[in-house]
């Protein structure tokens, strides 16, 4: 264990900050105190891990070394000693993938389901997760958490430099707490509120701890979405470092694939319950079409039928065509290649070339914007209508940030609770195919059901506002992501010469490499950014079928494709080591 140089003086501001949260808490909270020291306990890590950075006064330029020793204590899992062998490669990854829809079929132990709130509803694609189960937060917390990391290295506060390795393993370390900081910062405000807890439950803890039979179930609620959140962590590791790909990417994958199955072959009615008939014609794409024109007169397809069948939700025809052609955009895109000529320096005439992929940055930049989305969606609900935090001064139940309807607009309009009706959240929501936003923008008074009371102007700057967020923010995480997994043209760089390769014509040196790199990666890097973000909302705009948003097919089009490349490698790294040399670096 290092021993750490401290400055014990930085626990004074952090020890004030933290009474004035506990003061905090009892006025806003109005809790007892029993529970306000519970709550205090609950926050006092945070603060502590504050005390650790702040504090430190060692040698190395950043302060994030003073969480070196508690990083190194965190669960995680071991990295393979040597090379692991393809099949079992294709073992761990299926029993994760397995393990993976297991979870997310086990559902929260004391969970009143009817009457909890989804906040994520419009994210679950993206998040990997089912409401309600075990995988409520899914993905979320990691995402989170690597949004935070890259956001605060890229504006330097961090002082990291990620081509060094020790800068790299400390940041690395960081981000795993920062996941499970993440875990309870999203856990918390939805098991207060949002994740009801059972009658039942609430009843037997009142007769043994008369109370505090509502707060306890809450915390257990909370304990098994930790436990979830973290299992998905580790099996997020165990595929990086056993398996084929990303753990993360595969979650999303299964779980868009399972709806897009469903959303085109479904022949159960939209309406559970119900029998099947025109009103209520099966939920799948394709046999709604075949019923309706099965069942309908000539008179009824004029006048509603093709309209039903073309754009109606669930699952309109329009939404299969939309997912067919970002499907084939994205394969060709995802086959588009910048190769560099490239030669041994030892061989004479043994040449290759090295590919840079035209959506360089792969899909995880619009992962990181979505999940950003995703984010604003919760906190502002939350600060809307949270018991708690709907009190908080200034961000409280403040209109601008985003408002939520009432009941009485739940009940006319037939909307969701979790819909923003006005402010931030409201321009920056996730539209969901063409009868969304552009039928509302041609005939507002028809549609105001969808246009919540809004104009169609206001309407139309909320469609330009959605783009354009996704559009800026993919090209920022685009960049970020490329420069913090080594990717960037100085790392690339040194991985060609490490490999005992060249580009012809120049110099086999580092620095002149980089410089002819430097005039590709940055702009397909921007080009990738832009061209995934642009896709996905584009997806959005269009719909898709399966219940599932437009990013969430982007998404896992993209997926299957590089897990496809990924495992031609894998093979192809097993015929030969020498090439197996070259993807390694040595």
């Amino acid at each position: 264990m290092v021993e750490i140089k401290r400055n014990k003086r930085a626990a004074i501001p952090i020890v004030a900050v933290f009474a004035l949260v506990v003061l905090g808490f009892w006025y806003f909270g109005h809790l007892g105190i029993i529970k306000l020291l519970i709550a205090s306990a609950i926050t006092a890590p945070l603060f502590l891990i504050g005390y650790l950075i702040m504090s430190y006064a060692g040698p190395k330029s950043s302060k994030l070394y003073g969480l070196e020793n508690f990083t190194a204590k965190l669960p995680a899992v071991k990295k393979a000693k040597g090379h692991v062998e393809f099949k079992w490669k294709i073992i761990w990854t299926a029993s994760v993938v397995i393990l993976y829809f297991i979870l997310t079929n086990i559902y929260i132990y004391g969970l009143n389901t009817t009457q909890t709130v989804d906040v994520f509803a419009s994210f679950r694609a993206i998040f990997a997760g089912a409401s309600g189960s075990l995988m409520d937060l899914g993905i979320g917390p990691i995402v989170t958490a690597s949004i935070v990391m890259q956001l605060f290295a890229g504006a330097k506060i961090f002082n990291i430099d990620l081509t060094n390795s020790e800068d790299k393993a400390i940041y690395q370390g960081v981000q795993k707490l920062l996941v499970i900081v993440m875990i309870f910062v999203e856990a918390i405000p939805q098991a207060f509120g949002y994740l009801v807890p059972d009658a039942g439950l609430v009843a037997s803890i009142n007769s043994v701890i008369p109370g505090y039979g509502q707060f306890l179930s809450e915390t257990i609620i909370i304990l098994q979405l930790f436990f979830g959140s973290y299992l998905v962590f580790l099996m997020d590791e165990v595929v990086s470092k056993y398996g084929i790909g990303s753990g993360i990417s595969l979650f999303i994958a299964a779980g868009v694939s399972q709806q897009l199955v469903t959303g085109t072959f479904s022949w159960l009615p939209s309406t559970a319950g119900s029998a099947l008939s025109l009103l209520n014609p099966p939920a799948g794409a394709l046999p709604k079409m075949f019923f309706i024109l099965g069942h309908a007169t000539s008179g009824y397809l004029l006048s509603t039928g093709y309209l039903q069948i073309l754009f109606q939700q669930p699952n309109p025809i329009i939404a299969l065509i939309g997912t067919l052609l970002i499907f084939f955009i994205v394969a060709y895109f995802q086959s588009s290649k910048i190769e560099l000529p490239i030669s041994h320096e030892r061989v004479r005439g043994a040449r290759g070339r090295y590919p840079l992929q035209l959506l360089y940055a792969s899909n995880i930049p619009v992962i990181l914007a979505t999940a950003l989305l995703a984010n604003v969606s919760m906190w502002t609900l939350l600060f809307w209508s949270s018991p708690v935090l709907s009190h908080v001064p200034i961000l409280g139940h403040d209109p601008f940030l985003g408002s939520y309807p009432t009941a009485a607009q739940i009940s006319t309009l037939g909307i969701s609770s979790t819909t923003p009706t006005g402010g931030l959240a409201f321009y920056l929501f996730t539209p969901s195919g063409l009868s969304d936003w552009l039928f509302p923008l041609f005939q507002p008074s028809v549609y105001q059901n969808i246009l919540l009371g809004h104009s169609s102007l206001e309407e139309l700057i909320h469609i330009i506002v959605f783009v354009g967020f996704m559009a800026i923010a993919s090209v920022m995480f685009a960049k970020f992501w490329i420069e913090t997994t080594n990717m960037g043209p100085s790392a690339v760089a040194k991985q060609i010469r490490s490999s005992g390769m060249q580009i012809p014509g120049f110099r086999r040196d580092p620095k002149v490499m980089e410089r002819v790199l430097k005039k590709y990666i940055p702009a397909i890097t921007v080009f990738s950014g832009l061209a995934v973000g642009l896709l996905a909302a584009g997806a959005d705009l269009i719909g898709t079928v399966g219940d599932t948003s437009g990013t969430g097919l982007l998404l896992a089009v993209g997926i299957v494709i590089q897990f496809y490349e990924a495992m031609g490698r894998e093979q192809l790294m097993e015929m030969h080591p020498v090439i197996r040399q070259f993807f390694v670096g040595g």
